[in-house]
């Protein structure tokens, strides 16, 4: 069974704690080396990663409502109960950096790889020896819109605890997900 404190604490780490390898702000992308040394932008998740969850829900909102639940990212404490602060530092592009605390933990790190308005949105934050990269689509369907969210960690902690980090990637993008069905679906009726 996961523990609270051991969930959040794994959620700072792949979102980039500072003094662990955050990007600058103003940086075009994070690229850090793949499997052989080729380089990635980070815009897709590590296919080859150890720990991999991919997860959908279907939300009956507006598009519009859905992607602005998301991506404003300084109103996430009001929706999201597992986040106490988040702050966006500057516009909504590549690049971006935005940091956000939760359970206790202050200024994570975490850097906007892709946008594209209402359909997708990207970061990654490497941290503590695990690469993370988090992708968020959103699609709309009859009666509202299909989010679909996939994440990939890679590094050494997760190939030493991979049951665990895999189990805490697993309960998170549950959480994610069910915190803005409610708050979109709030929101729109």
């Amino acid at each position: 069974m996961l523990k609270h404190s051991h969930f959040f604490l794994v959620i700072a780490l792949i979102a980039g704690l500072p003094g662990f390898g955050g990007v600058a702000a103003g940086a075009a992308s994070i690229t850090p080396p793949t499997k052989g040394g080729a380089m990635n932008t980070n815009t897709v998740i590590d296919a080859d990663a150890p720990a991999i969850t991919r997860k959908a829900i279907f939300i009956a909102a507006p598009l519009s409502t859905v992607w602005q639940v998301q991506t404003d990212i300084a109103q996430w404490p009001q929706w999201n109960t597992d986040i106490s602060q988040a702050e966006l530092e500057g516009p909504l592009a590549v690049g971006t950096v935005f940091r956000w605390s939760t359970a206790g933990l202050d200024d994570i790190t975490s850097t906007i790889a892709e946008v594209v308005p209402e359909q997708r949105i990207v970061w990654s934050g490497p941290a503590q020896g695990i690469t993370a990269v988090h992708v968020w689509t959103f699609t709309p369907v009859q009666g509202g819109v299909q989010v679909h969210t996939e994440e990939s960690w890679d590094g050494a902690p997760v190939r030493e605890r991979l049951e665990f980090m895999q189990g805490a990637l697993d309960k998170s993008l549950e959480s994610w997900l069910d915190n803005l069905k409610r708050e979109a679906e709030a929101r729109a009726n």
